[in-house]
């Protein structure tokens, strides 16, 4: 009688009451712990139904092929290879798991990775409304017709607009016009007594200048510095980036002092206010915006003037520092009144459609210079805002223009080079060749000029009859063989430059070389 799992002759029998078959009892207990019914016939069974039956001790005869050597060798080499099958099997299962493990572990990083960049978006998002809300009122009900608000817009509804829907400019007063002429007239006057100061750097100190320091201030995946100005009176830098952020910069203790963000496109052009917390900026996203010191340093936004249907390239801050104009690709140019954010006038060529790339006020404050991206050069009169003369010459578009101290001198850079203009006679009598160049920078004294190229080169300046000798020429160490903006420092003692990676460079002379250059200067007066 055989067990009817086993099939082999059971040690301890035991028979079904209900099938009457023959188990083995320990098999057919784990059985039924296991699933309750009978293996043969599905029937349910429990430990009850079983009878345990007596008979005498079964011995099990040896099987022959173990009674021999070569029959356990061959045993042995059986088992052998079912257990290398078995540990193959195992090996197989293992690489399986490992792989299916890396890849669960992969697609955890890569969730991870998401879900932390929507996070920071998540939060950019939050942290730009947040401003927006703080300069933006909740609309009250006693809002006077067309007054400003405090992003420098006006009520949506209270817009004066004219047949054309476009809205529309009360003008520069007559108010403003006197203040304006006498701010000229004052200035004019004073310029008559003005000396070169003595502190100025001298000719052989600036032929002697070398990169004192580099700083990256600006995002790597978004290189490029646009733009830059410096308050003299502080010794602070102004960028403007690629990166759609301006940082302020304090250039003695080579620190960031503030990291202006809220332009959703590169910044254009970056301006200081006279001596004052203000500071401009210009972006490709159309607006500009007036930013002010909140006293710890960070600078808020105060306005955001969102005039210009196109590009804004230019801010530049008359002498008063009370207005300034932005110069923008759709074809117009905006006078602002500073402390409301109020476009006062909004003025186009009607004789011809240009689109203003640069712009720059004379240093008496009446006359308005602008570049343009069709090669010519417009100077205005404010009070009237006419354009009363035009320069030709150039080719392709006019990326910089400065005005000389002296109020004589107009220089314009564009693809093919530096044109000097004489004011006085609206004539050109001079030109530098130095392809695409990107600025063009008087020092504030009048007695330098500084050109941004392909490298950087320091003029020194004279009359429109003598030669304008070139002292220095400073090579691009960015790497990227285009320098986009150059200025200098306070008294010509340094020259800041930037460039198309985004680190900052400021070349002047070494401290040991500088004190020697200060005791001569001082031997001199």
């Amino acid at each position: 009688m055989n067990c009817a799992i086993s099939g082999e002759v059971p040690e301890v029998p035991v028979v079904s009451t209900k099938s009457g078959l023959l188990f083995e009892r320990r098999l057919i207990e784990t059985h039924i712990s296991d699933y309750g019914k009978c293996p043969v016939t599905g029937e349910p069974l429990t430990i009850d139904d079983i009878v345990p039956i007596k008979t005498g001790k079964v011995l099990k005869p040896k099987l022959l092929h173990t009674a021999s050597i070569p029959g356990l060798l061959g045993t042995f080499q059986n088992e052998w290879d079912g257990l290398m099958l078995s540990n193959f099997a195992l090996e197989q299962q293992l690489h399986t798991a490992r792989q299916e493990l890396s890849h669960a572990l992969y697609q955890h990083d890569s969730a991870c990775r998401v879900i932390a960049r929507l996070k920071k978006e998540r939060d950019e998002a939050r942290q730009l409304l947040a401003e927006v809300e703080r300069h933006i009122p909740a609309a009250p009900e006693a809002v006077t017709a067309n007054a400003p608000l405090s992003n420098g817009k006006r009520a949506a509804g209270d817009e004066e607009t004219g047949p054309d829907a476009k809205k529309l400019c009360p003008g520069i007063s007559a108010d403003i016009i006197t203040e304006l002429t006498d701010c000229n007239a004052a200035l004019s006057q004073k310029r008559k007594k003005r000396q070169i100061p003595e502190t100025l750097a001298s000719i052989d100190a600036l032929g002697r200048f070398t990169q004192l320091s580099s700083h990256p201030l600006h995002k790597t995946n978004k290189p490029g510095i646009c733009s830059m100005d410096i308050l003299y009176s502080k010794d602070v830098i102004a960028t403007g980036g690629v990166d759609a952020t301006a940082v302020i910069f304090d250039r003695p203790s080579g620190q960031i002092l503030s990291t202006l963000t809220g332009h959703s496109k590169k910044v254009t052009s970056v301006k200081f206010v006279g001596d004052s917390d203000l500071v401009l900026t210009a972006s490709a996203d159309k607006t500009v915006r007036v930013w002010r010191d909140s006293g710890d340093g960070q600078y808020a936004c105060g306005h955001t003037l969102n005039d210009h249907s196109e590009e804004v390239r230019a801010v530049t801050v008359h002498a008063t520092n009370k207005y300034f104009v932005s110069a923008s690709l759709d074809s117009t140019w905006c006078f602002y009144d500073l402390s409301s954010g109020l476009c006062l006038a909004k003025v186009a060529d009607d004789s011809e459609k240009v689109d203003y790339t640069a712009a720059a006020f004379h240093p008496d404050g009446l006359i308005l210079g602008t570049g343009t991206s069709q090669s010519v050069v417009k100077i205005w009169d404010v009070k009237s805002q006419a354009n009363v003369a035009r320069f030709d010459g150039h080719t392709g578009e006019v990326t910089s223009i400065s005005f000389s101290e002296n109020g004589y001198f107009l220089a314009t850079a564009a693809e093919d080079g530096v044109k000097l203009w004489d004011l006085r006679k609206l004539r050109n009598f001079r030109s530098f060749s130095s392809a695409d160049a990107n600025s063009v920078e008087f020092d504030p004294s009048g007695s330098y000029l500084g050109i941004a190229a392909s490298d950087i080169r320091l003029y020194q300046t004279a009359s429109v009859k003598a030669e304008w000798n070139l002292i220095k020429t400073l090579p691009d160490l960015s790497g990227t063989g285009k320098a986009t903006c150059v200025k200098f420092g306070p008294d010509a003692q340094y020259v800041a430059v930037g460039s198309m990676d985004r680190n900052l460079r400021i070349f002047g002379l070494p401290g040991d070389e500088k004190a020697n250059a200060d005791d001569d200067s001082a031997q001199d007066s």
